[in-house]
């Protein structure tokens, strides 16, 4: 008996043990899958937090470049490189004009924050060689008078003066005339004018001032709505942003009301559009997104014990481009930036052959730190040239010529009534950046648009089809350094929504 019953209880100790070990089998078999299930509300949190960068990613619209080659070739290669060249004096100072009248409706008066205010530089911190103004183009005869003073340097270089032989002097009225007769993108602030001040950009930063309501509304609304080739009839997607207009910032998108709220009626007539007028929309949106990015990586954070604090403001980047917060907007909009950055980048591409001439030079008087700064700014090119995927202009403009020019000359009003709006903003520091990065893409349009002068550029001697002053310089770098800045936030804030995960 005792026998059967040991029997018995072995019997049930080896089906206990099978059965565990059957047992924890499947467990261990399903686990993986209900852990995988589990996971999904942790993995949804952590893709909220990226979602408006997860699909930043793959081949660019109208083009054949990718985000994730920019982003290398830009953060690597260019990035470094633009923040040491927009430090040099060549680069820094600005001649703006900040109390031009707004051309379109009664000014609303300049914003009262303190943070909208511009600093201006005083003349006697601006290099001698920069005051004398836009006539010393090329500024070999120039470094000549390294020895003469100051006062005497200015009053030779601020004019044609008899050092200077016949066959420049002639250059010299050519340029001007071929100036006055220039079909430009952007309405040239008059750099002789009385209100027309020296700005460090350096020490104006462009960041968030807190500059919202009705008139910032109403400047991103007459961009948008008047001169992006849009008919009234069809409305552009709507901004959870700003329920209000009182609630709108000038960086923050233009809030309209549409009764298709994810916006692809706005979609599928701007891709019925020829490309021209796409490319338009584009750049304008591109733009307005990089300034959005500015303003989230300097933001206000704290005013506190007098000294304010900036920095980046992850919440509001997210409310700005986020996929859900903006109803699948935030990655068209951060898209077109990476676009406009092609154009820009292409242009760059193009003007080189301007600046590799031997007697160009980016003259302030400090003949050492000129040297340097033409330098550093022949290796930004010669990087630009490396880079493999550069945006095709060819296909732009390419069909019936009296269609193509009525089109191009439309293209050019438009962006130049964009500039002009740039004049009634109310924040000055807006004003400011706005003018800039304005002239900036101004400027590279022009570029873009004058290939075959470009092409035909004298080796050794100054060129009477195609120039540019300092100030379009100035702005075309400058812009262009904005939007490369812009590029290595993303890169940031991608960093940042990632440890929060």
């Amino acid at each position: 008996m005792w026998k059967v019953t040991l029997q018995a209880f072995g019997v049930l100790l080896l089906a206990c043990f099978l059965g565990n070990f059957v047992l924890g089998w499947f467990q261990h078999n399903n686990a993986r899958p209900q852990t995988q299930h589990n996971e999904h509300p942790n993995r949804a949190s952590a893709s909220q937090d990226q979602s408006c960068l997860c699909h930043l990613t793959g081949v660019l619209d109208d083009c054949f470049c990718d985000v994730e080659s920019i982003d290398v070739f830009n953060n690597i290669k260019i990035y470094p490189r633009f923040q040491k060249l927009t430090e040099r004096d060549y680069f820094r100072y600005y001649r703006v004009n900040l109390k031009r009248p707004c051309p379109f409706w009664p000014d609303d008066g300049h914003c009262s924050i303190k943070d909208c205010h511009v600093e201006p530089c005083p003349e006697s911190k601006v290099p001698v060689g920069i005051k004398s103004g836009n006539y010393n183009k090329y500024s070999q005869a120039a470094n000549t008078m390294s020895d003469m003073s100051e006062c005497q340097q200015a009053k030779e270089l601020g004019a044609i003066n008899n050092t200077l032989s016949n066959q420049s002097k002639e250059a010299f009225a050519d340029w001007a005339r071929h100036d006055d007769a220039q079909d430009h993108f952007c309405e040239l602030d008059d750099e002789t004018s009385p209100d027309a001040e020296y700005v460090d950009l350096l020490l104006n930063p462009e960041r968030y001032t807190g500059y919202k309501g009705p008139s910032a509304w109403r400047v991103w609304n007459s961009i948008y709505e008047e001169n992006c080739f849009k008919p009234r009839s069809v409305y552009r997607p709507l901004n959870p942003l700003a329920p209000s207009r009182e609630q709108i910032t000038f960086s923050s998108s233009v809030a309209l009301y549409s009764g298709d709220d994810d916006g692809e009626g706005f979609y599928n007539w701007l891709e019925g559009l020829c490309l021209e007028k796409r490319v338009f929309y584009r750049l304008i949106s591109g733009l307005h997104s990089s300034i959005n990015i500015h303003l989230c990586a300097e933001y206000l954070l704290d005013e506190g014990w007098g000294q304010s604090v900036w920095g980046p403001n992850i919440q509001e980047f997210r409310q700005r481009f986020d996929t859900v917060e903006t109803k699948g907007e935030g990655t068209r909009r951060l898209k077109n930036l990476y676009f406009l950055y092609l154009i820009e980048l292409r242009a760059l591409y193009k003007v080189a052959p301007y600046f590799e001439r031997a007697f160009v030079n980016l003259y302030t008087g400090n003949t050492q730190e000129d040297g340097d700064t033409k330098d550093l700014l022949l290796q930004i090119f010669n990087e630009i040239k490396a880079f493999p995927m550069h945006f095709d202009e060819k296909s732009m403009f390419a069909g019936d010529k009296i269609e193509a020019k009525t089109l191009k000359e439309e293209f050019r009003l438009h962006f130049k009534n964009i500039s002009r709006i740039m004049d009634c903003v109310g924040c000055s520091k807006c004003r400011l950046w706005g003018k800039l990065q304005t002239q900036g893409l101004g400027t590279a349009l022009k570029i873009l648009f004058s290939e075959k002068e470009i092409k035909n550029l004298p080796e050794h001697s100054p060129s009477k089809g195609f120039q540019l002053t300092r100030h379009e310089i100035v702005a075309l770098m400058n812009g262009f350094g904005r939007l490369s800045t812009s590029i290595q936030q993303l890169h940031n804030f991608r960093l940042m929504l990632k440890e929060k995960r």
